[in-house]
């Protein structure tokens, strides 16, 4: 019975108290409880007792058979969601013929999801359709972390119609994810309509002088709405991350 997530511990705690688990089959359980080696790994099965969200598998520098080796450690130990973000086609290939078909956005591929439990609204949107790919990354997440976010691409300021369309589902958010490249104009509009905490995305989508993302990034970081959240260039997870920190 190796389980790590709070309610499972409970669970390992009571089967001890009423002796449906023995003393060894507990200890072998909890000798797994910090982090297991997978060889080139440290699978960290904290994670989600003390933070109260999963660790992801981040794909870049992988080798297809490290990818497979390391969510094959997660989804044996524990009930968490295992989430796998940035993969390649190689590496989505190996784990899929391994571990199973599972739910996919962008680069990311997503086993056990929870159902929605999070009651908090988040909106994801993006200035543009090529933003879509850091949007699938970031709704994945949510969706990892209990959330049923709503999203809605291409809304950018080069239409600002578009957005206005959705002022009053802005206006009773709870939290807005922002994911803009160009100028990163986004951000600061969206800030201006809603009193829900906002995290900026910058992507690399952009013209030369976008820097690929580095524009989007420092006018995001200038905005003159107050309280806007900014997280790295293209990081859609980071962005959940920092969702799933602030609300319940």
């Amino acid at each position: 019975m190796d389980r790590v997530d709070e309610s499972d511990v409970r669970a390992l705690i009571d089967g001890i108290r009423s002796g449906d688990i023995s003393a060894d089959e507990a200890l072998t359980t909890l000798r797994r409880l910090p982090f297991a080696d997978v060889g080139d790994a440290l699978v960290d099965h904290h994670r989600s007792l003390r933070l109260g969200m999963p660790e992801a598998v981040y794909g870049p520098g992988k080798t297809p058979e490290q990818c497979v080796r390391i969510v094959a450690e997660l989804l044996d130990v524990g009930s968490a969601p295992v989430l796998l973000t940035r993969a390649d086609d190689d590496q989505l290939k190996a784990v899929v013929a391994v571990h199973g078909e599972a739910a996919q956005g962008g680069r990311s591929i997503l086993w056990r999801e929870p159902a929605a439990h999070r009651t908090s609204t988040v909106w994801v949107l993006t200035a543009g359709t090529s933003d879509l790919p850091v949007a699938r990354e970031c709704e994945l997440a949510l969706r990892s972390f209990g959330f049923a976010p709503e999203l809605r691409s291409d809304v950018g300021v080069a239409g600002l119609h578009r957005l206005l369309a959705h002022a009053d589902d802005l206006a009773d958010a709870d939290a807005v994810v922002v994911i803009a490249g160009m100028e990163g104009a986004l951000a600061s509009v969206v800030a201006g309509l809603t009193g829900a905490a906002v995290v900026a995305v910058p992507t690399s989508t952009g013209y030369g002088s976008a820097f690929q993302g580095v524009t989007a990034l420092l006018s995001m970081m200038s905005s003159c709405a107050s309280g806007v959240t900014v997280v790295g260039i293209d990081n859609g997870y980071g962005a959940a991350a920092a969702i799933a920190r602030m609300l319940p």
